[in-house]
Formats: structure tokens, C-alpha cells, sequence
């Protein structure tokens, strides 16, 4: 799969913001989240979620429905829609 662009928009010491791109078929690649971390869908979005061991799941994202994570989470996560996905990751450091 093709990468999705990534642009890290703030990066200070309580926080990271990372704005996310996907074309139709783009993905991550597979990653693990090394902080807690709060992911905002700008556009919303069909996204399958892979897991290490090749396991999926569904996900749809609406626009402006947040949703938190805890550190820990490995995946990659591709745009399985029909059309460009965004969303803002918000990363919180200790």
C-alpha cells in the first residue's frame, strides 16, 4: 500500500499534532503508538484497521467525532473509501 501523508504541526513538550492525509488506498503502515493520543476526523472516512498478527476491523470515522486511545496500539490503518480522509492526531507526552 501506498503511504499516507503525514505533517507534524505542533511538536512541543506537553504535545504532538500530526495532520493526516489518505488517498483512496493509502495506509500508515504498521506502527505503535508510543503515548496516549487522541485522533479528531476532519473529513471522515472507511478505514481498515490491521493488526500485527493480519487481523482487521472496520472503522468509520464522522467529522468532528474525537475518539482517545492509550499508548500501546499497534496497527496500520488504510483508507478503504471512495474518497480523500483526514484526520488530526493529537499526542500527549507525559
Amino acid at each position: 500500500m501506498e503511504q499516507a501523508e503525514s505533517s507534524v504541526t505542533v511538536d512541543s513538550e506537553r504535545v504532538r499534532v500530526t495532520s493526516w492525509t489518505f488517498q483512496p488506498g493509502q495506509a500508515t503502515g504498521m506502527h505503535r503508538h508510543e503515548l496516549d493520543y487522541v485522533v479528531v476526523p476532519v473529513s471522515g472516512g472507511s478505514f481498515t484497521v490491521i493488526a500485527p498478527d493480519g487481523a482487521t476491523s472496520e472503522m468509520r470515522q464522522e467529522a468532528g467525532q474525537a475518539y482517545a486511545r492509550q499508548a500501546g496500539v499497534e496497527h496500520n490503518v488504510a483508507n478503504t473509501g471512495q474518497r480523500t480522509a483526514v484526520f488530526v492526531e493529537v499526542e500527549l507526552k507525559a
